[in-house]
């Protein structure tokens, strides 16, 4: 994937498809390379002392080798009961999953059928030449050991593998394929047109709607409200994309960056999208490196949602897609940013987006949960915990979007499984005003997961379920299940290199 990561900053990383621990659940955060990602804390390195113990005493009940029972459900039930033996009791599961063969494999068979949208997922192209985005590759081959990738190259963020860790090996039923913006066109992952015929590739193929398609919308760029034009006229795309801070990896030399409430740049383009019927904005915002106010100066505050309030208000008729919910850089300290939620019960960034419906009025804005949920979930779920109950309480469940950032996290199932098992503690949710967030397949569950999107794309979850379980996807499915297909838990993305 594209990086901002200078030279020095990726000799401090590693590939997370070699060094990180092929558990079900990332033991370390794993960056898409739009952040630095933190070393390995004592946490999360007992938790993969756990994990690794369960499955060597498990394993044998279970008839399986541990590499095999940690691919399981019963492997994945293990990984969650070590991240409660670590962090307290925040996910719901039983002993029983991970130690009676069975149990674990019942529980996901009754879920399987779950609606589940994916809101934000990527691939890139197939004429993708830019091989920074194997930079660590590189990287290890070169420092490490050669052998180590074999002929891996760029395959595994193309289009086959998007759909094998999309739709085979998690229960994701509809996934929205996003795009982004670089000042340097030959980083474009996917065109406009490209994520189109993707969608109208894999809809034909499957014979059901299994893909939405987003258009990037780019202010200030030449040409770019004609681009809208086109987009409107021949792409006809689900939703939009845009990105307030324009190019995502660097501060954008030019100045690309922009306002949602720029009334002369940006209105234009939402009376165009409102007289289009193609109402739904995601926005990308928060999400910046560690050091933004020095390495983004003049820019940073384009990713925070100070902009949104007017806007939203100013054009009730579209629906404002917060990506990564605005979650400030991620968590330096993870344990000090969960004691200063504790003290002060906000989250930066993340706390202004869930405040705007009450502040300004409006009941058009929306969270997305993609990389900010999976990355609090690693680093301190108690946090997650936090995160989530934060937007649910500002927003309402019904405003709030299941998103992943995949295919660089290899297969989101860990990630539905996280949330599906989330519950916010007692004592916050006392403390904090937070209501329960209830079982996995509970109405505000149900909700997140895919009620929402459905509401927004059009979806018709009972009439669309019944053509995803009897498509072409499905069958490909079961018969990959049927012949011991597994996940192989590689993540794809950038960990902190273990300091010697």
């Amino acid at each position: 994937m594209p990086h901002y990561l200078s030279d020095a900053e990726l000799k401090r990383t590693a590939p997370a498809e070699v060094a990180a621990f092929r558990g079900p659940i990332p033991t370390q955060i794993v960056s898409n390379g739009e952040y630095n990602p933190l070393p390995q804390t004592p946490e999360q390195r007992r938790v993969e002392a756990r994990v690794t113990q369960l499955a060597s005493d498990l394993a044998p009940k279970h008839g399986l080798s541990r590499r095999k029972f940690l691919a399981s459900s019963a492997g994945m039930a293990a990984a969650f009961l070590a991240m409660n033996d670590v962090f307290g009791p925040i996910f719901e599961v039983s002993r029983a999953e991970a130690a009676t063969p069975g149990v674990a494999d019942m529980r996901a068979q009754a879920l399987s059928g779950q609606y589940i949208v994916d809101a934000q997922t990527h691939f890139v192209r197939d004429d993708f030449k830019q091989e920074g985005l194997l930079d660590l590759a590189k990287y290890a081959k070169d420092n490490w050991n050669p052998k180590l990738w074999g002929e891996s190259k760029l395959e595994r963020y193309k289009f086959e593998n998007y759909l094998k860790e999309i739709f085979v090996d998690s229960d994701t039923k509809v996934a929205l394929l996003s795009g982004a913006p670089f000042d340097d066109p030959s980083w474009d992952l996917l065109s406009n047109d490209q994520i189109v015929a993707a969608r109208t590739s894999i809809n034909r193929f499957a014979g059901s709607r299994r893909l939405l398609a987003h258009s990037v919308f780019t202010p200030k760029k030449s040409g770019w409200m004609d681009e809208v034009d086109r987009a409107i006229a021949s792409l006809r795309p689900d939703s939009w994309k845009g990105y307030t801070i324009g190019d995502p990896l660097f501060p954008s030399k030019l100045e690309s960056y922009w306002w949602l409430d720029d009334e002369k740049l940006v209105y234009p383009f939402y009376e165009k999208a409102v007289k289009a019927n193609i109402t739904t904005v995601c926005i990308h915002k928060g999400l910046l490196p560690a050091d933004y106010e020095t390495s983004w100066p003049k820019v940073w505050e384009y990713a925070t949602v100070r902009d949104l309030g007017k806007a939203a208000k100013d054009w009730p008729k579209l629906n404002f897609v917060m990506y990564h919910a605005a979650l400030r850089p991620f968590m330096e300290k993870p344990d000090a940013v969960l004691a200063e939620f504790e003290q002060t019960g906000r989250i930066k960034w993340a706390s202004d987006l869930a405040d705007i419906p009450g502040k300004s009025g409006v009941k058009n804005v929306y969270g997305e949960l993609g990389t900010a949920f999976a990355t609090c979930a690693v680093a301190n779920p108690r946090f997650a915990a936090a995160f989530v109950g934060t937007l649910v309480k500002g927003l309402g469940a019904d405003h709030i979007i299941w998103g992943t950032d995949s295919l660089w996290y290899g297969s989101p199932q860990w990630q539905i499984e996280a949330m599906r098992r989330l519950e916010i503690p007692d004592d916050m949710q006392k403390k904090h005003g937070f209501k329960p967030l209830g079982p996995a397949d509970g109405p505000v569950k149900k909700a997140i997961f895919g009620g929402n999107s459905a509401r927004l794309y059009g979806l018709k979850p009972k009439i669309a379920q019944h053509g995803i379980t009897t498509d072409k996807i499905a069958a490909i499915k079961a018969e990959y299940l049927a012949a011991g297909g597994a996940r192989t838990n590689a993540r794809y993305g950038y960990v902190a290199r273990e300091r010697a």
